[in-house]
């Protein structure tokens, strides 16, 4: 059966980084898909008129995007965020670890990962890069709560084998072999990929690192994921650790970890020699603006990522950010560039851009999510105003679809996610 929405559709089908006229919109418009993949987008009545049997669902209030991307996630933190007061190496030791290391409970894991699921999809998420568990079956519990609901994931378990909670460390040889059961088990099963994930070259030793190229190795179609350049402190130890390295992403390079299908979060430090090796690469980065923020990490130097060609997509990188919300991961990418000294000048177009294609690219899946293009999977998400909120008012007398996106962005906490869509099917928002 075809399935029509039928409201305010609003996505970036084009880079507004590259092209101008990157929005598109249809006030009164028609999303139509079948089976799971979108087949028309236009105005209401020409979809209707290509599919007059379809089923209409009418979201005229408020407005529908595409399911948004979250590149940098952390599953066991979402008990964290709001821990004030911290630098990086400091929250990690008193608030971040501990946690992290009950998760050898799998009752615990359990009830974590399907909280865990839940407000990726209550805050519109349908796509994320996940930091996963050290412990395998904590990781296995994360994939199959995300099957359960359809969440497309890459995920992985998390390694390190020194300068952690002594609960956290692995051995290579265990890790190999918890990593490679997870990955026989998960990667490519429905929705669900696997992503290598070294928890940072500071916790990781070289005989680790060689563990994560040789699985790479072996499965050719795997993903990586990491951490770099987050904190001065961290940068200063990693040099210490690895005095043969050129620079941070050196200690990944040396391993054949540095490629299209890797992602590090943060990278608020680099130096140019890094900003080159990761174009040349085709690496991609998880700019994760609240928690630079919250942590006190620095501004993302988005402008020499974008003078380098260097891709980025958002990341809310609970639970050093403030939240799920890609919207608020969007306006503080926006207030960061502001008072950036070398900031770059961002619009609506942009930040929906970020939260939704950008992400898909950075994860390889362009061509499957990420706007609505026909032929790519119904992702839908529909956000409804607040009953008497500001976000409502602006709603009502605001004209202009980049204003009404401005207010979406800025005004994000009055906004509801009210149905999610995962390959055109309602997901349950419990």
């Amino acid at each position: 059966m075809t399935v029509i929405l039928r409201g305010l559709i609003v996505h970036t089908p084009k880079n507004p980084f590259q092209e101008t006229q990157a929005l598109q919109a249809f006030s009164d418009g028609g999303l139509a898909f079948r089976a799971g993949r979108i087949v028309a987008l236009g105005s209401f009545s020409e979809v209707l008129a290509q599919f007059p049997d379809a089923q209409v669902h009418d979201c005229r209030e408020g407005v529908l995007l595409p399911g948004l991307v979250d590149t940098h996630v952390h599953y066991p933190q979402a008990r964290v965020i709001g821990a004030m007061g911290y630098s990086l190496l400091d929250w990690l030791e008193q608030r971040t670890l501990p946690l992290e290391a009950r998760l050898s409970d799998n009752r615990l894991a359990r009830e974590l990962a399907r909280e865990f699921v839940q407000l990726l999809l209550r805050n519109g998420t349908t796509t994320a890069l996940v930091f996963g568990s050290h412990f395998q079956g904590a990781t296995a519990n994360l994939f199959g709560a995300a099957e359960d609901v359809g969440l497309r994931m890459i995920a992985g378990q998390v390694c390190s084998d020194r300068m952690l909670l002594p609960e956290l460390h692995t051995t290579p040889e265990k890790s190999y072999a918890e990593q490679k059961m997870l990955i026989q088990r998960f990667h490519g099963r429905g929705k669900l990929r696997y992503a290598v994930t070294p928890r940072f070259s500071l916790s990781a030793s070289e005989a680790l690192l060689e563990v994560c190229q040789t699985l790479l190795q072996e499965h050719q179609d795997l993903h990586f994921t990491t951490h770099i350049n987050e904190n001065l402190e961290e940068i200063r130890t990693v040099a210490e650790l690895f005095p043969w390295a050129q620079n941070y992403l050196h200690t990944y390079d040396r391993f054949g970890l540095v490629g299209e299908r890797s992602v590090f979060a943060h990278n608020v430090h680099p130096s140019e020699l890094e900003l080159m090796r990761l174009a040349e690469a085709r690496a991609a980065i998880a700019h994760c603006p609240s928690s630079n923020a919250f942590i006190g990490s620095g501004i993302f130097p988005m402008k020499r990522h974008l003078g380098h060609g260097v891709r980025f997509g958002l990341g809310s990188d609970v639970g050093g950010g403030t939240g799920f919300s890609l919207l608020k991961e969007g306006l503080m990418a926006y207030l960061a560039q502001r008072y950036a000294p070398d900031g770059v000048r961002l619009t609506p177009a942009h930040l929906l851009y970020l939260a939704t294609l950008a992400g898909a690219e950075v994860l390889g899946l362009g061509e499957v999510v990420g706007s609505f293009s026909p032929g790519k999977a119904a992702d839908v998400i529909w956000l409804k105003p607040q009953p008497g909120s500001t976000l409502e008012v602006h709603f009502r007398h605001l004209e202009a679809v980049e204003d009404l996106l401005g207010s979406l962005f800025t005004l994000h906490g009055e906004a509801r996610v009210h149905k999610v869509w995962l390959e055109g099917r309602e997901a349950p928002l419990d």
